[in-house]
């Protein structure tokens, strides 16, 4: 197996894993994220993101090679649609996972990058060269 797969895998059983504990063990701490703007419940948007985080893990690791891509690129889509949860999370100063401080949680605001990298590179075609 190359790299980009054990990597679109990685990605896939960390989503899996993220939803599965938005689910219940970590659901106080997810709600730490969510941005009092959101009409929703906080409790409810922790449950349907880790319902979207474990759909798309699944996607990702058992999507066929043709339509991986359009799955990446949803799942980049979502790491910036859960963005100003993170940026929420440092503004008001929340803790939450190990993040109990403000210089942490800073620092967690440039994960989101890497992520949506992640996302979009392990998710692609190899191109092959002739």
């Amino acid at each position: 197996m190359d790299f980009k797969n054990l990597s679109r895998i990685a990605l896939g059983t960390m989503l899996l894993a993220a939803g599965t504990a938005h689910l219940s063990f970590a659901r106080k701490d997810f709600q730490a994220q969510v941005p009092d703007w959101v009409p929703l419940d906080k409790d409810d948007t922790v449950i349907y993101s880790g319902i979207v985080e474990i759909l798309l893990g699944a996607g990702i690791v058992l999507t066929p090679e043709k339509h991986r891509k359009l799955v990446g690129l949803i799942a980049a889509g979502f790491f910036v649609a859960v963005f100003p949860g993170n940026i929420a999370q440092y503004l008001n100063h929340r803790d939450a996972f190990t993040l109990d401080t403000d210089a942490k949680r800073f620092a967690r605001l440039f994960m989101q990058p890497v992520l949506v990298a992640w996302a979009i590179l392990s998710t692609q075609k190899n191109k092959r060269l002739n």
